[in-house]
């Protein structure tokens, strides 16, 4: 510790979130050299190269990703002792709240958040739009937005706490000429047309996996419009299943299994440890847990 002052350990935190150098001393607000020298004494000091270069970046050491660990609650703690003396109150803020969301995220999960803070904290505006995946860990690390919501297996460097879980199925209009069975074959899969949506990037990759990306006949920016397209046509989409049950009128629609892999999924609210004791962050991760949470 006689070696190190709390300004290297802040340029280990913005390299590890950024993953690069140069981007990490514009953000510090140094220059390349200094940024870059006060890596080679963390170095030194711990004994461990911590960073190895990539293309287009550096990727952390093992010894790294668990310094990390450390190092971000320990700053999120200084920053939450440096402003112990700001109060929040729910009821009387006027914070804007920035949460990623997907389209069929804002479905799920919008309108009974809306419906709570409306009841106890009228004052607080609410932002929800969607990042690019790539995007979402660095985002919630700056403060641009103070949660996300959803199914996030690439977001590796936030915390998180889960809140549910939900599985994919085949949606179908209810007189479709395979509505009748109880599941789906990849090679009854094969045999239907699909629609695909732009903004749920998993469903894309499944259908992909099984080789039925050359059966996909449309391909839409949001899952608004599925409804009605998938109670008048042939279609066939893949969805959560908690929001498909959620289409009306219940009896137009028919959800059925299907034989691919990977089509339980666990919805998650992360946030950054940077940010962890953020009152308004704390208080929403709260909230959020009391009206999702499932066991």
């Amino acid at each position: 510790m006689e070696q190190l002052d709390l300004n290297l350990v802040r340029v280990f935190d913005v390299i590890y979130r950024t993953r690069n150098v140069s981007r990490a001393a514009e953000l510090l607000g140094m220059s390349q050299p200094s940024t870059s020298q006060a890596l080679t004494r963390l170095r030194l000091a711990l004994g461990d190269p911590l960073f190895e270069r990539t293309r287009g970046g550096v990727r952390p050491t093992p010894r790294a990703e668990d310094l990390a660990r450390s190092v971000q609650s320990g700053l999120a703690q200084i920053e939450a002792g440096l402003a112990a003396e700001r109060t929040f109150d729910p009821a009387s803020s006027s914070a804007e709240l920035r949460i990623h969301l997907t389209d069929i995220g804002e479905a799920r999960f919008l309108p009974p958040l809306m419906r709570e803070m409306r009841r106890v904290a009228p004052g607080i505006q609410l932002r929800a739009r969607t990042w690019p995946q790539q995007d979402i860990g660095a985002a919630l690390d700056s403060g641009d937005i103070h949660l996300a919501i959803g199914f996030l297996p690439e977001l590796t460097t936030s915390a998180h706490a889960k809140l549910l879980t939900d599985r994919y199925v085949v949606l179908l209009r209810a007189g479709h000429p395979v509505a009748q069975q109880a599941g789906l074959t990849l090679r009854k899969m094969q045999s239907l047309d699909w629609i695909a949506v732009r903004s749920h990037t998993q469903t894309l990759q499944m259908l992909q996996a099984a080789n039925l990306d050359g059966k996909i006949t449309l391909t839409t920016s949001t899952f608004l419009a599925l409804p009605d397209i998938v109670k008048n046509t042939d279609l066939a989409v893949l969805m959560p299943q908690q929001i498909a049950r959620e289409f009306m009128p219940a009896n137009r629609f028919k959800l059925l299994d299907f034989e691919l892999p990977s089509n339980d999924f666990t919805v998650s609210v992360h946030w950054s440890r940077r940010h962890a004791h953020s009152p308004l962050v704390r208080w929403t991760r709260e909230v959020l847990l009391r009206l999702f949470q499932r066991d």
